[in-house]
């Protein structure tokens, strides 16, 4: 498999997003109304343009965020715009207690990262803070080294599927 690690870091760095609100589903993610859209950077516009309070989101978003979300994450429907469009929107990572089971599916096979993480986060990292996660241990740190929190990792399967850059080019390439 041709695959170039170099495009894909183990160690992000990133500004903290939090996202607390638990059970957050795929239409709140992306609007059932805009399914039409298959362009990512059409899709990045519209993240949680259904979801009170969070409709700013993408313009308050910078490439390299670390998105914590709440219990649940991506509950709900498989539509593959609700991973797209933090993709297109440039969210480094999610990190959150748990995610719905095809949302995680479709995350990883697009090669976004998710490290679930048990308990609550959100009272030792703060929304802007700089963080680092690593995806081989799971954990979170400050830019100084401090263990803030330890997650599960990325599996050897994820990691495989995320330095190829999405499960559909793992398998064209193999």
């Amino acid at each position: 498999m041709n695959t170039n690690r170099a495009d894909k870091p183990m160690i992000l760095r990133g500004r903290a997003r939090i996202m607390p609100v638990e059970n957050v589903d795929t239409d709140m993610i992306f609007h059932n109304r805009h399914l039409h859209i298959t362009a990512r950077d059409e899709m990045a516009p519209l993240i949680f343009g259904n979801l009170e309070g969070w409709k700013d989101f993408p313009k308050e978003t910078k490439p390299g965020d670390i998105l914590i979300v709440g219990h649940n994450f991506g509950c709900g429907s498989s539509r593959q715009q609700a991973v797209d469009g933090f993709m297109a929107l440039g969210v480094a990572a999610l990190v959150g207690d748990s995610f719905g089971a095809i949302y995680k599916r479709n995350a990883i096979n697009a090669s976004l990262p998710l490290i679930e993480l048990p308990g609550v986060i959100t009272s030792r990292v703060k929304d802007g803070d700089a963080i680092v996660l690593d995806l081989a241990s799971g954990t979170i740190s400050r830019p100084d080294g401090t263990t803030i929190i330890e997650g599960k990792p990325l599996t050897q399967v994820q990691q495989d599927i995320y330095f190829a850059g999405g499960l559909l080019r793992m398998v064209v390439e193999a």
